[in-house]
């Protein structure tokens, strides 16, 4: 079998859960050598930046197990099986921030890991919002802060947001607005 220019010899899952799958694949390269890949699989997920009237940000402060810190992100979660990549978007905010738009725009995707991870992370802007109670199980642990499109790119800037996805989708909401 062939993957792009290589020649897979084999491919083993090693491990997988409801939220990534693990595999191993022995290959041959282009140049004749022998290789392996490890590859992730996740969930697909989507990010929002959440825009009001005046130009703030809803963020959420909310610890990551993964990298064992506290974490500033857009509302994001996981499309669920069914859903399309908007509808995660519009699910997502409403469980996390208890917000709801009139106005979506597409701000397209990125892979954020392209060498390992296989998971796509679709990008929106939502605008025009009403607010309402969140509904997400932990909740609880998130904690929703509001945040000027401006102060949002110092965060950018030093560091203090690197979740990847919000990166991008903050950067370019700032470059729409053209600030």
């Amino acid at each position: 079998m062939k993957r792009g220019p290589f020649k897979i010899k084999s491919s083993k899952l090693i491990y997988k859960n409801d939220w990534i799958e693990v595999r191993e694949d022995e290959i041959i390269r282009p140049n004749g050598k022998e290789g392996v890949f490890g590859i992730v699989e996740g969930a697909s997920g989507s990010s929002i930046v959440a825009l009001t009237k005046d130009n703030e940000v809803y963020l959420t402060e909310e610890y990551r197990y993964a990298q064992d810190k506290i974490t500033y992100e857009l509302p994001s979660g996981a499309i669920d099986k069914g859903e399309t990549p908007l509808d995660s978007a519009k699910r997502e905010l409403k469980e996390e921030t208890g917000l709801t738009a009139n106005k979506w725009a597409d701000l397209g995707y990125i892979n954020p890991l392209t060498v390992i991870l296989k998971s796509l992370n679709y990008m929106f802007l939502a605008e025009q919002l009403r607010e309402g109670e969140a509904e997400d199980e932990e909740s609880d642990l998130i904690e929703l802060k509001k945040v000027s499109l401006i102060k949002c790119l110092e965060m950018i800037e030093k560091g203090q947001i690197t979740h990847a996805a919000s990166v991008v989708a903050i950067l370019k909401v700032a470059k729409l607005k053209e600030l």
